[in-house]
This record gives C-alpha cells, structure tokens and sequence, in this order.
C-alpha cells in the first residue's frame, strides 16, 4: 500500500506534539480505565464490553467503535477482549440473523434483540482487516482477516443460495440499509473511506461490489446533505431525501444524533482518499449553519432546513466533535489551502480549536459523545490510520 501522510490539525493550530501526547494519554485513561467514567469493563480474564451508559447495554455501534479505538492505539489486549465478548454474546449462529451479531445486548451478555444494525457489522469488519494488518492473524475468532471477510459476505450475500435472511446491503443499488431488508437507509452509515478498502481486501468475487458502493456512497453523502445547511437526516430515502414516516420509536427525518456522525465520515473519508465529488461542500454548509448562524446556542435539534426546534441536542459534545472533524475536508491539503474560502478555512479551524478547549463529557449519557470525541480527537491528530 502506497504511503500516506496524515495530517496533524492539531499541530496545524499550534498545539505542541506534547500537548497532544498528554490530552491522548488522559484521554485513553479516562475512556478505558477510569473508575467513575470509563466506557470499557473487564470481564473475567478475557473478555470486556463497552457500555452505552445511556441505556444501561452493550451495543454492536459500541463494540466495534472500541475496537476500531484499540487498533489504531495498538492495544490489542483490550481489542481481543472487546472482539471475544461480541463473538460470544451478540454473533447469532442460527436462524433469520445467523452471520450478524444482535444489536443489543445486557452487560451479563443476555440478548435484547435477535436483529443486527448494519453500522456494527461494517466497523467490526473494518476494525478485525486492521487487527490482522498490525498484528498478524491468531488461532480461531482470532484469525482477523478470515473474521472479515465472512462477516462482509453474510452483508452481501445473505438470502442467496438458501442461506436465510437479508443482506445488509441493496444489492441492486449498493447503499447499506438501516436493517437488513429495509426499504431505506441510514446517511451516518455510509462509509466510503471503508468500501474502498473492502474493495481490495474483502473476498475477490465481492471486490467490484465493494469499490462501487464507495462511489454510491459519496454522491449519497452529497445529495442527502442539504443544498443550504449542510444537515442530513438521520433516515433517509435512496435519493437522498428524509424518510417522513414517524416510527413507533420516533421521528428521523430530522438533524439529530445519528446524523452527526455524517460530517465526521466525510471528513475522514477525504483525509484517507482526497475523492471529492461535491460532498465535502456539506461539512462546510453546516459548520456555517451551526457556527454562525446559530453561533449562541447551536447545540439544539434541527430541521434539515435549519429550522431550530425547541429541543436541546442529546448528545451536544458528539456534535462538536464530529463537526470539528468535518474540517479535515474542509481544509484539504496544504498545497491546496490557496484554493480553500478562507471564511471557510477561519471557521473549520475555529471549529477545531472549539474542540480542542472542550472536555470529554461526563455522566450517564457519556457514551456516544465520548466514542464520537475519541474518533475525532485521532482523526484531527493524524493518528486515525490505514492499517
């Protein structure tokens, strides 16, 4: 693999690689291993969750984000653990879901749905090629690679050849679902900076699947994002558009948690490729939206539109983080910074030093915004890599 250079946003604004050292050690400490607010629990000699402290459960989004957490800080004792504990409570071998792992679970391990949510399966997936690549293959759930890659063909394939249930993915359109077999999807879901390393690692026959997903993916990120605020919905329609219909568990056509972490994906999508196809211009969209025009308070749930609603958001840390991260393709490289609005450039790189002067979050609803901090924190430090 060719070599890559990250950029290092922080130092970029001034912050010495000490400091960013110090606020990362402090940083892992608190996340991992602090007694009032860490996400990660032990169990017995080798196995540990992440909790969503919101909900009081384990959930494949946090499981696969802590993994992806320990590849890219090289800790692997914690990664097997983590991986062993999914493998044992959540993978599901038979029935309808057999090949996925249940979305949630109770921390002593007891299921609390048989369904799969597709953001985990591909974080998983992502997450066991790194392992592999940093640390080589083990014996059993430990042979990363192979845990991969049938992992992402249960994603493709499920339904074909008499294997039961529904894919992940619409194999006709090639934009992941928010539940296998639904009729929509989830924009925070779409990874392209992923597919394009599913397209060269995944099994061969499914590689053209994967390389064309990654260019779906990006003119979905640009059409789902609005043409004024740069908001995407957190369900949307293939087109891009909201999907309308309120749930029995709500609303989600609005900008609200789920949807954040859109931003944060083009930010690193374009750190890993440079691929702009007009998506990048959402990032820029909504830190204006969020920044300036509602630069007092804009920490609240929002139409796409714009339109303020008179709800605060749920997760207000998440939200910083991932629009901080966003400026990573806002910024683009350095040799292009003549060609960048410079209104533009101002306010992503206000954007990271508001970040920077912020927190983890603490108490019961730490999770996501934490997971979502830690993301962003590497990303904007250069350590967010292709392993």
């Amino acid at each position: 693999m060719e070599e890559r250079i990250y950029r290092n946003i922080w130092k970029e604004i001034g912050i010495s690689d000490a400091q960013v050292e110090e606020r990362l050690s402090q940083l892992i400490s608190t996340f991992f291993y602090d007694e009032k607010e860490r996400l990660y629990f032990p169990v017995g000699d080798d196995m540990a969750y992440i909790e969503d402290t919101g909900n009081n459960d384990a959930r494949t989004e946090g499981m696969s984000y802590g993994m992806m957490l320990c590849v890219q800080l090289d800790m692997k004792e914690e990664f097997d653990r983590i991986w062993k504990w999914a493998k044992t409570y959540m993978y599901m071998e038979e029935g309808e879901n057999e090949g996925y792992f249940a979305w949630s679970c109770q921390t002593d391990g007891t299921k609390n749905s048989y369904g799969p949510a597709p953001d985990g399966e591909e974080y998983f997936a992502m997450a066991l090629f790194f392992a592999s690549h940093r640390w080589g293959d083990g014996e059993g759930i430990f042979a990363y690679e192979k845990e991969a890659k049938e992992l992402l063909r249960a994603c493709i394939h499920k339904g074909e050849n008499g294997r039961p249930g529904e894919p992940m993915w619409n194999r006709e359109n090639k934009q992941i679902l928010f539940v296998p077999g639904s009729p929509f999807t989830d924009p925070s879901y779409h990874l392209p900076h992923f597919y394009e390393l599913f397209a060269k690692w995944a099994y061969e026959e499914d590689r053209p699947f994967w390389a064309e997903a990654a260019k779906v993916s990006r003119e979905f990120m640009k059409k789902s994002s609005h043409p004024k605020t740069g908001m995407s919905p957190e369900y949307a329609e293939f087109d891009g558009s909201p999907v309308t219909k309120v749930f029995e568990w709500g609303r989600h056509d609005w900008f609200y948690s789920d949807a954040y972490r859109t931003a944060a994906n083009i930010g690193l999508d374009y750190a890993w490729f440079k691929t702009d196809v007009g998506q990048t211009q959402a990032v820029s969209r909504l830190q204006y939206t969020l920044g300036v025009v509602n630069k007092e308070n804009p920490y609240m749930t929002y139409e796409v539109d714009g339109t303020v609603l008179d709800q605060k958001a749920l997760h207000p840390v998440g939200l910083l983080a991932t629009t901080a991260e966003g400026s990573l393709a806002v910024l683009k490289d350095p040799v292009q910074q003549e060609m960048i609005n410079s209104a533009e450039k101002e306010l992503a790189l206000w954007w990271v030093k508001k970040f920077w002067e912020t927190p983890l979050r603490t108490g019961k609803r730490r999770y996501y915004d934490n997971c979502l901090y830690m993301f962003a924190f590497l990303a904007l430090a250069g350590k967010y890599r292709i392993w």
